[in-house]
């Protein structure tokens, strides 16, 4: 799950403290089993917190053990200095939590502390209860897991092959403010290195792929002009040639722009990406590999913040159409919903069994297949970093995708492209407040109710939250 230090933090006087040491193990011996019980991996200070000297060097070793966010414990009165020389110590996000047992003054201790780091524009977050207390337990949780997602991002690599598609300019961002906000480096990739690798890559495992896939899928539909085998062979070439690039040049995500270039002259990238950010492909289980359609960064950004929060593929979509008289929004778009979402199972066959390999449209002169299915049902949190006068936010929000029977699907998706992927997605956010502040084209999901660990994101990175639902009507 995460790991997380653990510093108690005691009273300076030595008399008070040789009274309240047995106390104080005890409440961190209760905190520290109940973290460990919920999964995580615990580093624990060598002492109690009760001289200058003890908070400086316990606190570097905790931080030494690179975890993912320090809780500092008061189950008594505790001398506030000592919270500011240990947190001076380390680097990571700080939980301040406080015992609730009415015996001590651990909220006292935790408040003067609290106040202190104030003071001097300390971050940090507060929680407090019974050490044994599951739901308190799941509050550090979620912040420690929110911390390892933002350390994630720092010291990796993102790959743009090309450039900014189409004029959008919210597919584009500055990658100063990625490395100074983020800790995320750019690596520009003209896409002629991905045709050019696509040419030499091995004929063979592409056949063995397109059989594996006209074995699995609900049906590969040939026409002989937009979509022959030798198109999708050529579609599969480029999923070699990337994860080749990838495993090369050390990328952690990337984007790939694909329009016009592509699209017009050598062929469509929607297979390419459905299967980089699937869990799997022909050979077996993989690791997902965020790839954002249209190099999309702060869409790529997104998703791999996303994935680092729920282990999952990411979905990315272009709010494509409102369904006024359902509430229901069509999220749509040729490119990479990741053929997981068709069932979301761990089985690659019973998700390929609900998708469809379409010839591509006429935006797509080139040809190759579109990957169409329906995504499955379930709550979704949904969202997306974006930029208001350059500076970032995250706009989020809970859904739902839902599913119908077979002939409300065919009206649904006939009205917009239907030889694409659709998620029918109810959003906990008035349609009004949705269209008139959401901040770009393309928004991103994940499976489950995510919303706490990335208002902790949102936090530790420092920038804004927009939350939106029914109840708070913006």
């Amino acid at each position: 799950m995460a790991r997380i230090g653990v510093v108690s933090i005691s009273d300076g006087r030595g008399h008070v403290h040789a009274r309240n040491a047995d106390f104080i193990q005890s409440k961190q011996d209760a905190l520290v089993a109940s973290l460990r019980e919920a999964g995580h991996e615990v580093v624990v200070g060598a002492d109690l917190v009760a001289t200058n000297s003890l908070a400086v060097s316990v606190a570097r070793e905790v931080a030494a053990a690179d975890v993912d966010v320090t809780v500092f414990y008061y189950a008594v009165w505790s001398f506030p200095h000592f919270t500011m020389l240990a947190a001076d110590a380390t680097r990571s996000p700080l939980v301040l939590v406080a015992s609730t047992d009415p015996t001590e003054p651990g909220l006292v201790g935790m408040l003067a502390a609290g106040g202190a780091l104030d003071q001097i524009g300390r971050r940090h977050t507060r929680a407090w209860g019974a050490p044994d207390d599951a739901e308190l337990a799941a509050k550090i949780g979620v912040h420690a897991q929110a911390s390892a997602a933002v350390s994630s991002l720092h010291g990796s690599t993102f790959g743009r092959f090309g450039g900014r598609p189409m004029g959008m300019n919210t597919a584009v961002a500055n990658t100063d403010q990625w490395m100074r906000k983020f800790g995320v480096d750019v690596e520009e990739i003209d896409q002629y290195e991905l045709v050019l690798r696509a040419e030499q890559a091995d004929g063979a495992e592409a056949k063995k792929a397109r059989e594996w896939i006209e074995q699995h899928a609900a049906g590969v539909h040939y026409d002989g002009d937009k979509l022959t085998p030798e198109l999708l062979e050529r579609q599969i070439r480029s999923y070699l040639a990337i994860r080749d690039i990838i495993d090369e040049r050390n990328l952690d995500f990337s984007g790939i722009k694909a329009q016009p270039e592509l699209t017009e002259n050598f062929a469509t990238m929607d297979v390419t990406e459905a299967f980089l950010n699937d869990p799997y492909d022909w050979n077996g289980p993989k690791q997902p590999h965020v790839c954002a359609t249209e190099a999309d960064m702060d869409g790529a950004l997104t998703m791999q913040l996303f994935k680092a929060l729920s282990g999952t593929p990411v979905l990315f979509a272009d709010v494509r159409h409102y369904h006024a008289d359902r509430d229901i929004w069509d999220l749509c778009n040729s490119g990479q919903h990741a053929t997981w979402y068709a069932a979301r199972s761990d089985d690659p066959g019973e998700n390929l069994s609900k998708v469809n390999f379409y010839p591509e449209v006429f935006f797509f002169p080139a040809g190759g297949a579109s990957v169409q299915h329906i995504a499955a049902p379930g709550e979704m949190t949904l969202g997306r970093l974006t930029r208001e006068n350059g500076e970032y936010r995250l706009q989020l929000m809970l859904g739902e995708f839902e599913n119908y029977d077979e002939a409300t699907n065919k009206v649904l998706v006939d009205q917009s492209t239907p030889e694409w992927p659709h998620a029918f997605a109810r959003l906990d956010a008035p349609g009004e407040v949705f269209l008139s502040k959401f901040g770009a084209n393309h928004i991103h999901a994940v499976p489950g109710d995510h919303r706490a660990a990335l208002r902790a994101v949102a936090e530790q990175l420092d920038i804004r939250l927009d939350e939106w639902s029914r109840g708070s009507g913006s």
